[in-house]
Parts: structure tokens; C-alpha cells; sequence
């Protein structure tokens, strides 16, 4: 019994960071929008107990340590089956460390997949609850679309659909500290900072010139890479994009250009990587 999921990228349209919580965690305020770049998540229902992970990167965590192998441990136990087990096996597609939440896309592909072999039948409420104990992301990437996301990031509201455009991801030579980032965060003074709600009123219009205005992410700011960061998107704006902007803590940078205006193709200096997306809406 094997189900053949996508586990679909996203980005941040917009990304602001409200202060430290109680609970340590972070108050988010985030607009984020589901691309077409997507893993390969193979999941595999096992009359063993026990959860296997496999994935087609080796430098990536296999097992209980990859957030795959941590939804399938938390789907098991909401349920409470324990005499069945699961198989995973992961191709990537979409980079690791670069703030598109492919972790949290795999997990959720897992709860999704889970839910089918086992014919739980879950609602999505419960779907959720299962989703914010494996991560914060893990809720968006399971139903996808177009949704601003608030509290640590599981706090979600579904939002109208992004206006059809292209979308290209370069992905930098470099790599981001996410922890790095956070006590960066806390010890600053942010300056601009994004306006989810003028956002809202565009993507309501079905504006993408508006809602391109309102992009933007508070970590480019506190950002030790911040120069090269800039430099990508100053590329992507010289070559026709409406508005650039790096993603979750990075280090991916995206371009959003008018449908049919991105250039098939092309390399970007100090990019390894250049994917070219749409937007999707909701999986769920």
C-alpha cells in the first residue's frame, strides 16, 4: 500500500517578525504562497512497526531525525495505531536551507499520504493538530495555496489566490543561519516593515502589481549577506521582475514577473541554482 504524494515549495510574499513570545518561540506575520517546485514523497504503509525515511540526498537527516520520520512518529500516536509502520523515501527537487520549507512540505506529504493509507479520515481540523506538533510550517504546506500566517506560523487564514504570474528562484552560494538570524532579530531595531494587510487588499483585487509592492521580508535586514542579497535582486529587477525578495530566513531570492515575461533562461553571478515556478493554489 503506497501513495505517491507532492510535497510543494513555498515562499514568503511578505514576512515581518512581531517580537519573542513566552513559549520562546517568535510572533510571525507572514503572507506565504505555495510555488510549483515540489519533492517526491513515496509513502508506503508497513504491517512492521517502526519508521523508516530514506532520502536521495546524503547529506540530508534520515529517520526520527528528518521531519518526515517526526510526522509519521505524530500521525501514529494522534491515531493510535501501533501495529503498523511506515516507509518514506524522499527525492528532492527543492533545496535545503533556502527558506521554501521543504522539510516541513515532506512532513506534511507524510500526514497526507498517512491519512489515506490508513483510511483515518481525519478532518482538517485534525489534520492541523497534528501538523503544529511536528512544525511550525508543516499546517501551510499541507493545504497550500495563498494564506497569511500568524502566531509561530500555525495560525493560518486562507487568503485569494495569487494573480497568475512567473516566478524565478535563484538560489545563492551561500547558506543562512537560521538561529543566527532570530537573535540577530531580537537584538535590532527593525526599520520598514511590510504591510500584510495592503498585501491582502491586492491579492482581494486579484492586483499582482499591488501585491508586488508590498513584498518584503524583515530578515533581509538583519542579514550578514545582506549585499548579496541585494545584488540578486537588483539582477532580477534590471531583467524585468516587478519585485524581488529573499524568502523565509534564505537564503533563496525570488523574482515575480508578469505571466509569460520571465526569460526561459539564465544564470545570475553568485547563484548556483535557478528554478523557474507558479503559483498554486490549496492541495486540501
Amino acid at each position: 500500500m503506497t501513495v505517491l504524494e507532492r510535497a510543494c515549495a513555498k515562499i514568503n510574499l511578505s514576512l515581518d517578525v512581531k517580537g519573542k513570545r513566552p513559549d520562546g518561540y517568535h510572533e510571525m506575520d507572514t503572507i506565504m504562497q505555495s510555488v510549483s517546485l515540489w519533492d517526491e514523497v513515496s509513502v508506503t504503509l508497513t504491517d512492521t512497526p517502526g519508521i523508516e525515511v530514506d532520502i536521495n540526498v546524503d547529506s540530508l537527516p534520515k529517520g526520527l531525525q528528518n521531519l518526515a520520520g517526526k510526522a509519521g512518529q505524530e500521525f501514529f500516536r494522534y491515531v493510535n495505531i501501533t501495529n503498523k509502520g511506515v516507509k518514506v523515501y524522499i527525492k528532492k527537487n527543492i533545496p535545503d536551507k533556502a527558506g521554501m520549507a521543504g522539510g516541513s512540505s515532506d512532513a506534511a506529504a507524510v500526514i497526507r499520504g498517512l491519512n489515506r493509507l490508513t483510511g483515518s479520515r481525519l478532518s482538517d481540523r485534525e489534520l492541523y493538530e497534528i501538523c503544529a506538533r511536528v512544525g511550525s510550517d508543516v499546517a501551510f504546506c499541507l493545504r497550500g495555496g495563498t494564506a497569511r500566517a500568524t502566531g509561530r506560523g500555525e495560525i493560518l487564514r486562507d487568503l485569494p489566490g495569487m494573480p497568475d504570474c512567473d516566478i524565478v528562484l535563484a538560489r545563492p552560494d551561500f547558506s543562512v543561519s537560521t538561529p543566527e538570524l532570530f537573535a540577530r532579530i531580537d537584538s535590532c531595531d527593525i526599520g520598514t516593515r511590510p504591510d500584510g494587510g495592503r498585501m491582502e487588499r491586492a491579492l482581494e483585487r486579484g492586483d499582482l502589481r499591488g501585491v508586488c509592492r508590498e513584498v518584503g521580508n524583515v530578515f533581509e535586514q538583519v542579514l550578514p549577506e545582506r549585499a548579496a542579497v541585494e545584488g540578486i535582486k537588483a539582477e532580477l529587477t534590471r531583467r524585468g521582475a516587478l519585485a524581488s525578495c529573499m524568502t523565509g530566513t534564505g537564503s533563496v531570492v525570488f523574482g515575480l514577473f508578469e505571466a509569460g515575461k520571465a526569460p526561459a533562461a539564465w544564470e545570475i553571478p553568485g547563484c548556483k541554482e535557478i528554478f523557474f515556478a507558479k503559483p498554486l493554489g490549496k492541495h486540501v
